[in-house]
């Protein structure tokens, strides 16, 4: 076996024929040491503090332990540092423990999670029994499709959707649409209109990698022009965009539109677990009693708590969307000034395209070494030649942290010129 490790990303050891477990494993490890003693592994880094602006990392090789700018937390609102959040999640914990004990159906269903179905229920503006609620983000997705649609039906996706949705549709006929192609996806329903039981059309709100938001007006109304269903997962867009922070089917006004929802509780909510949200309650019950993931699943734990009182605080305290968009603004022109590219992000997912997959892991370990610790995405995530540093902002970052990561950009872009790479 030959894998250039300079030219290698993780999509390359998912499987490598004629490699048994372990060899396979044995081949993965060897790039894994590649990425350590080039000082390229900005993976899973040992933090001894909680997620929020800033960061404490521990020393572990070429890491040195310290406070580092954190653009790695989807926690947008920075609830999960607000004080009322935190003391729902303790007094929950104090009265119901630390787990649930069993799967909803056989005695795991407590009044804290009918408690949260009906908040994001009313959250979406649905009657009670339009929600149900899944143990991880992910699963909303993957097990809702997965128990939803056939080898009958067709799932017919923008090419950019979440892996969570690609694992959900693997029992089904499956169609991919050019991201945000109305043309394209309007040739796929018209060929597919007599032909499948159930079209579901998925995409995203906010699109994770770019930060751009959907054509969804337009994709809405193709779609129920075919008879179709549109799943809109709007996990990066709650909380975010729209006048209340209700996403980009608030932002559309067609939130009661909208057939199917999904999203997480791991960003703007401050939590972990995930939900999807219907038009038609029925949906809901038969998820209930057919998605195998959520019936012999152990429910949530009392922390969800916590998101019933996250919920709340969108509407309560809307100065934490306001001060997040003055952030978004603020650090967007600072990256244009400096000459960076990028994208045509909407929302608080930015991203500085550079290209290069070896630049583009120079960059993040000279933005690491400087302590702005950011992602360095590339391929399977995004395309071979669209290699960036992914950054989510967040409403709890101040101006100071903003400017010594715009210093630290402006550095790195005189030493890479990553500028002129893309």
């Amino acid at each position: 076996m030959n894998i250039d490790f300079t030219k290698a990303s993780f999509k390359d050891f998912e499987n490598i024929p004629n490699l048994d477990i372990y060899e396979r494993a044995k081949a993965h490890e060897g790039y894994l040491n590649y990425l350590r003693e080039n000082e390229f592994m900005n993976y899973r880094l040992l933090a001894t503090s909680g997620c929020g602006p800033e960061i404490e990392l521990a020393e572990d090789g070429y890491i040195k332990k310290g406070d580092y700018i954190s653009f790695v937390c989807n926690d947008y609102l920075g609830f999960t540092q607000h004080p009322e959040v935190k003391k729902a999640v303790i007094a929950g914990i104090e009265k119901y423990g630390t787990g649930a004990g069993a799967s909803p159906l056989i005695g795991g269903y407590f009044d804290y999670h009918k408690e949260l179905e009906d908040k994001i229920s009313a959250f979406f503006k649905r009657p009670q029994g339009s929600s149900i609620v899944y143990t991880t983000g992910y699963t909303s997705n993957s097990a809702s499709l997965l128990c939803l649609l056939k080898k009958e039906d067709i799932a017919i996706v923008d090419m950019a959707v979440h892996s969570s949705v690609y694992e959900g549709i693997m029992g089904t006929t499956v169609k991919r649409f050019l991201h945000n192609n109305i043309e394209n996806l309007e040739r796929i329903l018209a060929a597919s209109k007599d032909t499948y039981r159930t079209k579901m059309v998925i995409i995203d709100g906010v699109y994770s990698q770019d930060g751009d938001i959907a054509k969804l007006k337009e994709i809405l109304d193709l779609t129920h022009k075919y008879g179709g269903v549109l799943l809109v997962d709007d996990a990066h867009g709650i909380g975010v965009i729209g006048e209340t922070g209700r996403g980009a089917m608030e932002y559309f006004n067609v939130l009661d539109k909208v057939d199917i929802i999904t999203g997480t509780f791991s960003k703007t909510f401050g939590n972990v677990g995930g939900y999807l949200v219907a038009n038609n309650p029925d949906l809901i019950s038969y998820l209930q009693f057919q998605s195998r993931q959520y019936a012999f699943s152990a429910s949530a734990s009392p922390n969800v708590i916590g998101v019933s009182r996250a919920i709340e605080l969108i509407d309560e305290e809307p100065q934490w969307q306001k001060q997040l968009w003055d952030n978004i603004n603020y650090y967007k022109k600072g990256l244009l000034e400096i000459g960076l590219e990028i994208g045509d992000t909407e929302s608080a997912i930015i991203p500085v395209k550079i290209g290069d997959v070896y630049k583009n892991s120079l960059a993040g370990k000279m933005l690491l070494e400087n302590g702005v610790y950011t992602n360095p995405i590339m391929y399977p995530a995004v395309s071979l030649k669209d290699s960036r540093i992914r950054m989510s902002l967040m409403a709890t970052h101040t101006k100071e942290h903003l400017d010594k990561a715009l210093n630290v950009f402006d550095y790195v872009n005189k030493k890479l010129e990553i500028a002129k790479s893309v």
